[in-house]
């Protein structure tokens, strides 16, 4: 089973898009998701320094519009050739559209309010995220627990991203548990936690207005792991995943039980290919970048 995967928030750098813009149609179907977001997605992807893409209500729709622009060329004609998809955090809209959940335009308006919700969350007080990389993981939640931090994301690997006060943070980075390093992200809050509960509320609200339909591709969610067989309970999971914890561990499980045969991930990609390679050793995996990795990328899904 070939699977496609979308990355999420802070995949992007400056500059990511240039290779993309080279050619005309992307130009043409970037234009069309920057007037879905209200965001001049094109300069942003060229242009802008890595402090404007590191805003999270521009990093959103770049990130979701790159994954767009690559999976219309990937997909196209290979649909009989895709086994599955999952997105990771944010990625979950990219992946949704894929699986024609819902429509790009609708995906570009969720990130929109999304992005926003989750900014104006963020500034009401002041949190952070920093990735643990090794130790034991019950010792570890044990610790955070003590410290009223929260997991955010579980990634697989021996990695996970914890969230919370910034003091808090600084106290877990001083006092790791045996064997784990702490790694302060540039995040401007704790995502995936308590403190984006209004962001909920913001994004219920335009999700109720959207239309959903049956996915065409067995889909992943981040709640669980498991595979999700409804669009509208998918959605609907894409809401509550802003306040709780990205579960990718259990999603690359549940690859690995369905018999996984192949990854792709789709711009700007990188980083969930490593996590796979840690993770799905021995499948083979295909990091597009730029369009000169769809080729090695349609091979892989043709053969797969």
């Amino acid at each position: 089973m070939l699977i496609v995967v979308c990355p999420g928030q802070g995949s992007q750098t400056p500059g990511f898009l240039e290779p993309w813009l080279a050619e005309p149609s992307y130009r043409e179907h970037l234009a069309e998701l920057s007037e879905a977001a209200g965001l001049d997605l094109a300069a942003h992807g060229t242009t802008s320094d890595a402090d404007t893409i590191r805003d999270t209500a521009v990093a959103q729709p770049l990130i979701v519009a790159a994954g767009l622009l690559t999976l219309r060329t990937l997909i196209a004609g290979r649909e009989s050739k895709i086994g599955g998809v999952a997105g990771h955090s944010v990625g979950e809209l990219t992946a949704a559209a894929a699986a024609g959940i819902f429509s790009e335009a609708d995906a570009m308006s969720l990130v929109r309010v999304r992005s926003q919700a989750m900014a104006e969350a963020a500034a009401q007080t002041p949190t952070g995220m920093s990735a643990v990389v090794g130790g034991d993981e019950d010792e570890l939640l044990a610790t955070l627990e003590r410290l009223d931090l929260q997991p955010a994301n579980f990634n697989g690997g021996g990695q996970i991203v914890v969230a919370g006060a910034l003091a808090a943070l600084q106290t877990l980075s001083q006092n790791a548990p045996a064997g784990a390093r702490v790694i302060p992200l540039q995040v401007a809050g704790a995502f995936h936690t308590r403190y984006m509960s209004s962001a909920v509320e913001r994004l219920r609200e335009a999700a109720a207005k959207v239309s959903t339909h049956t996915p065409r591709f067995a889909i992943w969610s981040n709640r669980d792991g498991k595979p999700v067989s409804d669009g509208s309970a998918f959605c609907d999971y894409i809401v509550g995943q802003v306040s709780s914890p990205v579960r990718w561990d259990r999603t690359m499980a549940s690859f690995a039980d369905a018999g996984v045969t192949g990854i792709v991930e789709v711009a700007p990609a990188g980083a969930l290919v490593g996590l796979a390679k840690r993770v799905l050793k021995g499948v083979p995996t295909v990091a597009i970048k730029t369009p000169d990795d769809l080729p090695a990328a349609i091979e892989l899904i043709e053969n797969s």
